[in-house]
């Protein structure tokens, strides 16, 4: 069984690839997907994409519309079925701008392997309030 830095680096992956059904499959049903965490444009509400439908949505509505994605991981800190990593996110939006996003994100499994949290804290002029 992957560990929690494993399945992050998976999750990273599929969005990199642009595998919607691969990247959903590494989630549990329940699981709860806060990108960024608090409110945003994405979630207004601030509670997060909770279960695969409203995390499949988010990925129809805000990932698929990158044009590419590359990520790098400069440090990871595993602890029990968590890991924090910070990173470096290469993005090339809708609108053809190609930003640098330094966030970190906090991935938790459940016993069976699979994402029940996916936390990244990151701040972009006017998207964080």
């Amino acid at each position: 069984m992957a560990n929690a830095r494993e399945m992050s680096i998976a999750s990273l992956s599929a969005v990199k690839a642009r595998q919607r059904e691969a990247w959903l499959a590494l989630f549990a049903d329940d699981a709860v997907v806060e990108d960024p965490v608090g409110r945003s444009p994405f979630d207004p509400v601030g509670q997060g994409h909770r279960g695969k439908q409203a995390i499949g949505a988010f990925y129809d509505n805000v990932i698929a519309k990158n044009k590419t994605f590359e990520f790098v991981i400069r440090e990871s800190y595993l602890c029990g079925q968590e890991v924090a990593s910070v990173a470096r996110f290469f993005i090339t939006g809708p609108d053809d701008v190609a930003r640098e996003v330094d966030l970190v994100t906090v991935h938790r499994i459940n016993d069976a392997g699979k994402l029940v949290s996916l936390r990244a804290f990151w701040e972009f002029p006017g998207l964080n309030g």
